[in-house]
């Protein structure tokens, strides 16, 4: 299977970012936004914040991911097998310190 073409948004905030990331993870698997959290970690490379890590947890185990990587400025997600779904890049993206609140 091949990728689609990778998508390019702006999302400025960290608000913006969490919010296009749900909605796109409920849409994987036809999931209510409104009753599905949205869960978040990081991942630190030399004590500096490299990724910020969502996902979300369905009925009957699902679980759908998606990755922001601050150095490539993308965000990569994958489905509740663990295939990466889809791509897409950030035109404009939060501020890495400002990420640290993720």
């Amino acid at each position: 299977m091949t990728l689609p073409r990778e998508a390019v948004v702006a999302l400025p905030t960290l608000e913006d970012l969490a919010a296009f990331v749900h909605r796109e993870l409920c849409q994987f698997d036809a999931l209510d936004p409104a009753h599905t959290p949205l869960h978040r970690g990081t991942v630190r490379r030399s004590g500096k914040l490299a990724a910020v890590l969502f996902h979300i947890e369905g009925p009957r185990l699902l679980r759908t991911s998606a990755v922001w990587s601050i150095d490539e400025n993308r965000i990569l997600f994958y489905n509740s097998t663990g295939a990466r779904a889809r791509a897409v890049r950030l035109s404009e993206s939060p501020d890495a310190p400002t990420a640290k609140a993720a």
